[in-house]
């Protein structure tokens, strides 16, 4: 009876790296990008369709490396956390290159110029450069830098965090808040789309944003750098910049 125990288990050995070879798996030309579509201009739904900046650039890198992208949405704060764990190869959405993430992901070459800016209401006189941010309520994605870089440089400030950009934008219309911290191009995108607000003329910072990707993949990195240098030899990423940031 032991003899024949030893040999199922040894079959059941043998057969092991068949049957983990045959486990689903996402095909080779595929990257699977995860994205939060609520910072237009960069990334966003249109009519039930994802568009935007950062869209176009990853489906053109995608193409000049021979790769299709199947594109996953989550809530900003989950981006990193999904890279970590796997689930994802890449993230692309407006995120900031910064040590802290560096740390567990690798990013790309960066792609954009963007920084934090602060929006008022367009009639709002009273908050006219960055310091005058002390004691007021100010509205921030939770996740993002604009909450620690807030923390850190404007302690005085009352931070009122939540989940999505238009929520931000809503608060201070509406007057809940005083103003919203985020990035350039969704400022922007939302004075030139909706007006109400303004942005104020002094950036709190200038940053680089990255595509971010596992460290596990260092091949896809460099392959990421090499498309982008492609795109930017051809005139693509001129082109691309220019539809969506063009006035």
């Amino acid at each position: 009876m032991k003899v024949l125990r030893r040999r199922v288990l040894q079959a059941a050995l043998a057969l092991s790296p068949l049957l983990w070879s045959a486990t689903p798996a996402h095909a080779d030309d595929v990257i699977r990008v995860v994205t939060d579509a609520t910072f237009p201009p960069m990334e966003y739904v249109d009519n039930g369709k994802l568009t935007g900046f950062d869209i176009e650039l990853t489906e053109a890198l995608a193409k000049a490396m021979g790769k299709k992208v199947e594109w996953t949405q989550i809530d900003f704060k989950g981006l990193i956390p999904g890279l970590v764990a796997k689930r994802y190869d890449m993230a692309v959405s407006a995120i900031y290159i910064t040590d802290e993430r560096r740390k567990v992901v690798d990013f790309g070459d960066s792609y954009y110029a963007g920084g934090l800016v602060a929006m008022v209401k367009a009639d709002n006189n009273t908050i006219k450069t960055p310091k005058d941010l002390e004691g007021k309520q100010v509205t921030v994605q939770v996740g993002t830098k604009s909450v620690g870089y807030l923390k850190d440089n404007y302690p005085g400030v009352k931070l009122v965090e939540v989940e999505k950009n238009d929520q931000m934008f809503n608060l201070v219309a509406i007057g809940r808040a005083d103003a919203a911290v985020t990035g350039l191009p969704a400022a922007y995108q939302y004075v030139r789309t909706r007006g109400g607000l303004k942005v104020l003329p002094e950036q709190l910072t200038t940053e680089a944003y990255g595509m971010a990707v596992r460290k596990d993949q260092p091949e896809l990195t460099a392959s990421l750098n090499k498309a982008l240098a492609r795109l930017k030899a051809d005139g693509t990423y001129d082109a691309i910049v220019k539809k969506w940031f063009s006035n």
